[in-house]
Order: C-alpha cells, then structure tokens, then sequence
C-alpha cells in the first residue's frame, strides 16, 4: 500500500468525517478476504498496514498445541520451540506469508474498501441532514412518476411522494417545482429514503407558520387542524395577546396572506375560524361560514346538538356532510346539526331568541349565496 492512500485516508476524514481507523481497519478486514480467495489459502491471517511508511504484511496465524490436527490453523509445540524456545501451549505463533504479487490485489481491494464507505458515510449524513427535517416543508423537482410513487428531487436525495399522499386532481408534470412535507425518513440497504405528502395536515401549518409572520413569532397559536386535500379545510387559531386579531392575522390584507396559500394548494379551499376552550363557542365557531343559533353540548358523551336556521341546515352541513365532517375532526366533537324547524318540534330549541343571533336584523342573507371573503365557501 502506498503513501499515497494513507494520504487520501486522511483527507477524507478530515472531509467526509469518516474516522481514519475506522477505514484502515475495515481495509484491513477486507484484505484478508481477499488474501484467502486469491491465494486459495483456508489458514487464520492477519494483515498489518504500517501507516509510516505504508507497507502491509500478511501474517498466517497458528495455535500452539501439543498435537496438531490441522496444520492450517495449528503448529506443534516442538515445531514452535524451534522458531522461539520461548513458545508455549495455548500461544499462537506468528509467521509473515506475503505473497510477491499481492501488492496489486490490495490496491484494488483497498479502493472498493474506500468508495464503499465513502458511499456509506456520505449516505450516513445525508439521512442525519433529512431525518431532522422530518415534519417541514422542502421544496423540489418533479424527476419521474410510476404506478406508485412520483419522484421529486431534493437535491442530494431522490424523495417518493406515494399515491395516497398525491392531491386527487394535481397535476404533476415533470420538471416542474413543487413543496412537499417530508413524513418520513428511513436508512434502507440504497440509503436515505425520504417520504413526502402533499396531503398531509402539517403542510398547512408549516404554510400558514411560513405565509404569516403571527404564527412564526408565536403571537397566534393554531390550534388545530382538519384537511380534505385538494378540496376544503378548517384551521382554528388563537390569538395569546388580546389586541391580535387572530382570524384576520391569518387571512391578511384584502386576503393576501390565506390566498398565497390556497393559490399553492390549487385552489383548497381553506376556513380559518378562532379557537375558544367553550365547546359552544368552538363548534358554532367551526361550522362557519354557517350562522349558528345554539350549540347544546353533552360533556359525557363529547357530543353536541348545533340548531342552525332553517334556510342554513344544507350549509352547515355541506356538500356531502363536508362541512360538518370538517368541523367535528376541528373541534374533536361529535356534531348533530338540526334545522330550529325540527329543534322546536323535539323540544330541544324552546328559546325565542338565539344565544348567537339577537335578532332577525342581524341575519344577513345577503352572502348565502357567494363565497365568504377569500377563504371561505358556500356549500349550499
């Protein structure tokens, strides 16, 4: 072994990060290996690399015994005595057998050795660098696309977005830029492997952490958060400082801040509502853009009955229970929702008035029929 490579050993320690003795000794190993396939030798070596000056010795190894049964692994104790009298039963004898033409079998061994662990470390840090950002956006390049996974390119790691991870209508061309949320990285025999989701709820929060500035400074909390990919979602926030408006922290001016974000999702549809620990206040709050007039709440069950008026029972519903799907995965209640008409004949909506709606002067309909703001849909 040459100088040369010890040099190059060293270098990439200092570069790749992989421990110089770590190598010599996986070279070391990997010469004896190949020393006994080469040479057609069954013996017990060892191989010495001296790192001064680079040279490598192959030492056959024997064990000191009274009678020998194998003289491939054994050497008797007069045997041994004759090449040092000072040999005894249970050591074992060293003798160097290198071969004259080995030199050029382990420079070819040591280079396999050196790529193949060059190859395992940089792999190594590259699932140190993803696995930490499991849980975060990444943004990537759309490679290829087969019966099961699309390929996106992150850089120095190819990531598969999965087909249920894929938004039901999204296009994906080939290519093109997109952001994905990295749910898991795993070590696997071809390295790294990172699994990535379009679908999943945290790329909305990491979209709203990243879109305003509120979330990011911890000043508006999100609670919580229910997606229908592709389609609709409610996200709950909460303002810690009185003052923020929290819903309108989220939606920003004119829309701006919510529309950047459904404009990345293809159109999503996405309902922010405020958060409030009163499951009454909560799951009229979820039903928007619904106008609620009572929330009657069943603590043992976590359950409530929502009384809606009767030209907003299909919006609070939605479209194939959407709405009220939604709202109940928001709030973690359970959500019946009935028509005051219907309320009023079960009794369970004697009340004149609503607890959230005073008067017939503060029901609107004049928006029952467009889409509310930016960020909210008229299911009816």
């Amino acid at each position: 072994m040459s100088s040369d490579l010890l040099d190059a050993l060293t270098a990439l320690e200092q570069q790749k990060g992989i421990s110089r003795d770590v190598l010599i000794e996986a070279i070391e190993a990997a010469l004896v290996t190949a020393y006994k396939r080469n040479f057609n030798q069954a013996q017990n070596v060892r191989v010495d690399l001296n790192l001064e000056n680079g040279s490598m010795v192959v030492y056959s190894r024997k064990d000191v015994v009274e009678e020998v049964e194998d003289d491939r692994l054994q050497i008797s104790l007069e045997e041994a005595k004759k090449i040092n009298p000072a040999y005894e039963i249970g050591d074992v004898l060293e003798q160097e057998v290198t071969p004259r033409n080995f030199g050029r079998i382990a420079a070819q061994t040591a280079k396999q050795v050196v790529t193949q662990r060059v190859r395992e470390a940089e792999r190594g840090l590259i699932y140190e660098e993803f696995v930490d950002r499991t849980d975060d956006i990444v943004n990537g390049t759309i490679e290829r696309q087969d019966a099961r996974n699309i390929y996106i390119s992150l850089g120095k790691v190819e990531a598969a977005l999965p087909v249920n991870e894929q938004i039901q209508g999204e296009v994906y061309k080939p290519q093109s830029r997109i952001r994905v949320y990295i749910t898991k990285v795993e070590r696997t025999t071809r390295g790294p492997q990172v699994i990535v989701s379009r679908t999943h709820p945290g790329l909305l929060r990491r979209l709203f952490e990243m879109e305003v500035p509120e979330i990011y400074e911890g000043i508006v909390e999100i609670k919580s958060i229910a997606r229908e990919a592709g389609d609709r979602s409610k996200i709950s926030v909460y303002a810690h400082n009185e003052e923020v408006d929290a819903v309108g922290a989220c939606v920003g001016g004119k829309g701006a801040r919510v529309q950047n974000i459904v404009n990345e999702l293809n159109g999503e549809k996405i309902d922010i509502v405020e958060w409030s620990e009163d499951p009454v206040v909560f799951v009229a709050n979820a039903l928007s853009p619904s106008k609620v007039l009572d929330v009657i709440v069943n603590e043992e069950e976590k359950s409530t009955t929502v009384v809606v008026p009767d030209y907003q029972l299909s919006l609070a519903i939605g479209k194939r229970g959407q709405n009220a799907r939604l709202a109940a995965k928001l709030t973690g209640w359970k959500i019946d929702i009935k028509s005051e008409s219907d309320a009023r004949e079960l009794g369970i909506y004697p009340n004149e008035s609503s607890r959230f709606i005073q008067d017939d002067e503060d029901i609107d309909t004049s928006n029952d029929e467009i889409e509310y703001d930016l960020y909210q849909d008229n299911e009816e």
